[in-house]
C-alpha cells in the first residue's frame, strides 16, 4: 500500500479517518480496503486522548471493516485480550494518596516515518527500560499503549527515583541509525478512584497534561506531587520552579517543577503549556 501524499490526504473528508483528535489532527485513514487493513494493524500504536476517543475510533474502524468485507479476527482478539487485562489488573493497584508517572516518546511520528517497522524495536526497548526502573522503585505498571507508559507509586519519592533512573539510562543509550530518542516524563499526585477498568478522576487527566507539557529528556513535577514528597527529596535531586502554567482542559493553573540531578539534561525550551499570570 502506497503512503498517502499530503495533497491526497487533504482532499479526504473527515469521515475517511477513524480518529480525529481535539486539535483536528486526522489519524487512521479508512477510505479504502487497503487503508482499513493498515488501520487495523496500526490501531494499538495510536496514543488516543482518552478511552472515549479510543472507543469512537474503534467503532468507526470496525464499521469500515464491515463495509469492505474484512473480518478483523486478529484485531478483535487483541482488543478482547487488552480489555480483559484492564478489567483484571486493577485489583492490586494502590489507593488513597498515590503518585502517577507518565511517559511519552518525543517526536514518535517522525521516528516511525524514518525507521518504519524497526520503530517497534526502539519503542519496545524504551518501554523495557521504563518498566525495569518502575519495578525497581516499587511502582506498578498501569498501562502501556503505543508510545506512552503509565505507572503508579504509593510514594512520590519513589516515582521521582524511577523517573531519574529512566532518563539516565535513556540519555546514555545509542539508538538505531544514530537517531535521538528522548522521553518526556510527568509526575503528579492525587486521590483518584479505582474501578474495575483502572483509575478515573481529575488527577489522571492532570498527570497526562503534566507529562505532555514536558520536553524529551525532561521530568516535570506538579505542585501536588512536590507537596506529597513533604520535603523528603532523594539525595542528589533538586526541584527547580518553572512557574504556574495553564494545562489544556484544566481550569486551574498548575505550579510545575523540573527535576534536576547528575546525569540529566538541565536546559530545555519553555514548557509546552501557556504561562499563567
Amino acid at each position: 500500500m502506497s503512503r498517502l501524499k499530503a495533497s491526497e490526504r487533504a482532499k479526504l473528508p473527515d469521515r475517511a479517518f477513524a480518529y480525529i483528535d481535539s486539535s483536528g489532527r486526522r489519524r487512521l485513514p479508512i477510505h479504502d480496503e487497503a487503508h482499513v487493513r493498515n488501520a487495523l494493524a496500526r490501531f494499538e500504536r495510536v496514543a488516543f486522548e482518552d478511552d472515549a476517543a479510543e472507543e469512537r475510533a474503534r467503532k468507526r474502524l470496525l464499521n469500515a471493516a464491515k463495509k469492505h468485507g474484512i473480518v478483523p479476527v486478529g484485531f478483535m482478539t487483541g482488543q478482547l485480550r487488552r480489555n480483559k487485562a484492564r478489567s483484571t489488573g486493577a485489583a492490586g493497584l494502590p489507593t488513597g494518596l498515590i503518585t502517577f508517572l507518565l511517559t511519552d516518546i518525543q517526536d514518535s511520528t517522525s521516528l516511525l516515518e524514518r525507521l518504519g517497522e524497526r520503530y517497534a524495536v526502539v519503542r519496545d526497548d524504551v518501554q523495557g527500560i521504563i518498566r525495569r526502573a518502575v519495578l525497581a522503585a516499587g511502582g506498578r505498571e498501569v498501562d502501556a499503549r503505543a508510545d506512552e507508559f503509565f505507572a503508579v507509586f504509593e510514594l512520590a519519592t519513589s516515582a521521582i527515583e524511577a523517573a531519574v533512573a529512566i532518563q539516565r539510562v535513556l540519555g546514555g543509550r545509542t539508538w538505531l541509525d544514530g537517531l535521538e530518542c528522548r522521553v518526556r516524563v510527568g509526575i503528579h499526585s492525587g486521590r483518584p478512584k479505582l474501578i474495575d477498568s483502572g483509575y478515573v478522576g481529575l488527577s489522571v487527566h492532570t498527570a497526562a497534561r503534566v507529562s505532555s507539557a514536558a520536553h524529551g529528556g525532561q521530568i516535570v513535577v506538579s505542585d501536588e506531587a512536590k507537596r506529597a514528597i513533604d520535603g523528603a527529596v532523594p539525595a542528589g535531586i533538586h526541584l527547580r520552579a518553572l512557574g504556574r502554567h495553564r494545562l489544556r482542559g484544566l481550569t486551574r493553573p498548575e505550579a510545575l517543577f523540573q527535576i534536576e540531578a547528575e546525569g540529566l539534561l538541565a536546559e530545555f525550551p519553555p514548557l509546552r503549556a501557556e504561562m499563567a499570570p
